[in-house]
């Protein structure tokens, strides 16, 4: 049986969030003339912190919030980690590649994100990866090194591509990272990542000597933010929540192919052989992530812990009395559980293989 995409909200969110990020990197691509690359990487988290945090306080007064689970101690740790890698170190890493090259290249090349990804979950997070996912990485990573090749022959990897490599394995940890507090509330975790790493980079880089921008570059750069790293890391976690790491990014990896074309169209950056093969093979790498099938019988131990949840097979729990809206969020306890269905790795089913 395949899983179902059409019931499933997790493989939409992962799209969605992809789409958003994609479409900044050009956008970035745009402002990082006008502005040093250190501050644009904080303007843009700071944004988002922003913006989040006014969405927060709107979510509170009609009730929202309510719905999803709190930050804990225990989350302490791996948010911080992920602040810093993925908020302070892979923007900074990012901007100053496209101060030096293309966009669209740039864009294909964070296909990297979800191949390291996918790897430090399965290595290190002990995640399962199917053998379709590990194929559809391998054409991901083939489609990366066609852009380092070049006409003479041979392998020239120049500092741009180096420097989004580096930021893909940033935000590969950051990634594996979240997963660990994907329970919690994705608006309240991107907006405090938006708000500490930006309010970070950009005293470094006045620190440093960079100029202030115009009032409109601001303007532009906490819009961009907003939407390309606040809400598309908002819509993230909760993909993970649904499909696990390996597999939210996979679906992300979407994400590098609606920049490049953008790239190519608004920037009228050229479209060489090398970018078309490239693109043809990352195409194929997600297409075998997409089309993945994934169906066993399964042991799902007790499990007690607390986030946002509907009554379905896996929450058939008591409730505290006047629970009725849909999401809600309480601590509850899942009784072992045998059964069989479609899944992704999400929070009930991190079971070994």
């Amino acid at each position: 049986m395949a899983l179902d995409r059409r019931t499933a909200p997790g493989p939409a969110l992962a799209l969605l969030a992809a789409a958003l990020f994609g479409l900044s990197t050009p956008a970035a691509k745009l402002l990082v003339g006008t502005v040093d690359a250190w501050l644009l990487a904080g303007l843009l988290y700071f944004g988002s912190g922003v913006g989040l945090g006014l969405l927060h306080l709107a979510r509170g007064v009609g009730g929202a919030a309510k719905r999803e689970a709190a930050l804990t101690r225990s989350d302490t740790l791996p948010l911080a980690g992920a602040i810093i890698t993925g908020g302070v170190i892979g923007p900074v890493l990012l901007m100053s590649a496209l101060a030096r090259g293309a966009a669209s290249e740039s864009a294909l090349l964070l296909n990297l994100e979800g191949v390291f990804t996918a790897l430090l979950a399965a290595v290190v997070f002990r995640e399962h990866v199917p053998a379709r996912i590990a194929a559809g990485m391998g054409a991901i990573t083939a489609g990366a090194a066609t852009l380092a090749w070049k006409e003479g022959g041979g392998f020239a990897l120049g500092t741009p591509a180096l420097l989004v490599a580096a930021a893909c394995v940033a935000w590969a940890i950051d990634n594996n990272l979240t997963r660990t507090v994907s329970a919690t509330d994705p608006v309240i975790l991107a907006g405090l990542k938006g708000a500490v790493a930006g309010t970070v980079n950009v005293g470094i880089a006045l620190a440093l000597g960079a100029a202030w921008p115009t009032a409109p570059v601001v303007l532009a750069a906490a819009v961009v933010g907003f939407l390309g790293y606040g809400t598309s890391l908002v819509l993230f976690v909760r993909a993970l929540r649904e499909l696990g790491t390996s597999r939210t990014g996979a679906y992300f990896s979407t994400a590098p192919f609606i920049g490049a074309v953008a790239g190519v169209v608004v920037l009228r950056e050229p479209l060489t052989p090398a970018l078309a093969v490239s693109a043809a093979l990352m195409a194929a790498g997600v297409w075998l992530h997409l089309t993945e099938q994934h169906d066993h019988e399964h042991v799902h131990e007790p499990l007690t812990h607390e986030h946002a949840h509907r009554r379905d097979e896996h929450h058939q729990h008591d409730h505290p009395p006047g629970t009725t809206a849909e999401p809600h969020t309480h601590r509850h306890t899942h009784a072992a559980l045998r059964h069989r269905h479609p899944h992704y790795p999400d929070l009930h089913h991190r079971h070994r293989h």
